[in-house]
């Protein structure tokens, strides 16, 4: 179908990597033990969408243009690395948050809206995942296919829905398990400020990335 092969290693190397503890689950279960369920399940909407992004790019080409051109390397790069310090930092010098308080208000609407966008801007700004899936999904996409575009995004939407279901079960049970963490003012500033460090060393990594 479309020129994939051995689609069920395809389906098993995706979901040995989507279990494997990352950035990416570090962030989810960080935004759901400071909102709960809801700050999770849209921390995972919001990372998906940024893999979604270089799952299209990847079938479109856009994604071997980035790693042949060194110029647009470098600003998709520096880009994605200066905005991650700049959060990072910032959530590091807030002052602590009333997460119960968010919660009450209309405020959390709007930090829903920011949770969704930080884990989309975080893996759409991140040339190492464009790199990933360019790497990844031609293992699986026979050389002479007619129809490589069409096989590389049915790949990469099998592997973000895996991905999902995964992610929704991390976020749901880090959300259940912490209710309590969640009540205390103190315990949710370090939360943030360790979400704050992540943000700040992946910037660092982004800054470091080469394409070879």
């Amino acid at each position: 179908m479309l020129g994939i092969h051995e689609l069920w290693l395809f389906v098993v190397s995706g979901l040995l990597l989507n279990i494997t503890p990352g950035p990416d689950t570090a962030y989810i279960v960080g935004r759901s033990l400071q909102l709960g369920w809801r700050g999770g399940v849209v921390a995972v909407l919001g990372i998906e969408a940024g893999c979604l992004l270089h799952v299209f790019a990847a079938a479109v080409g856009l994604s071997a243009l980035l790693a042949a051109s060194s110029a647009a390397f470098t600003l998709v790069k520096w880009a994605g690395a200066a905005y991650l310090c700049f959060l990072g930092v910032r959530m590091l010098l807030a002052r602590n948050a009333a997460p119960a308080a968010a919660a009450a208000t209309g405020t959390g609407a709007i930090s829903l809206r920011l949770v969704f966008v930080q884990g989309a801007l975080t893996n759409a700004l991140n040339p190492k995942v464009a790199l990933f899936f360019l790497a990844f999904l031609p293992q699986f996409v026979a050389a002479d296919s007619p129809h490589k575009a069409a096989a590389f995004a049915l790949l990469g939407l099998i592997f973000i829905f895996n991905g999902t279901l995964w992610c929704l079960g991390v976020a749901v049970f880090t959300a259940g398990a912490a209710s309590r963490v969640r009540k205390s003012g103190r315990a949710f500033a370090w939360i943030n400020r360790g979400l704050g460090g992540l943000f700040v060393y992946l910037g660092i990594r982004i800054a470091t990335v080469q394409t070879r």
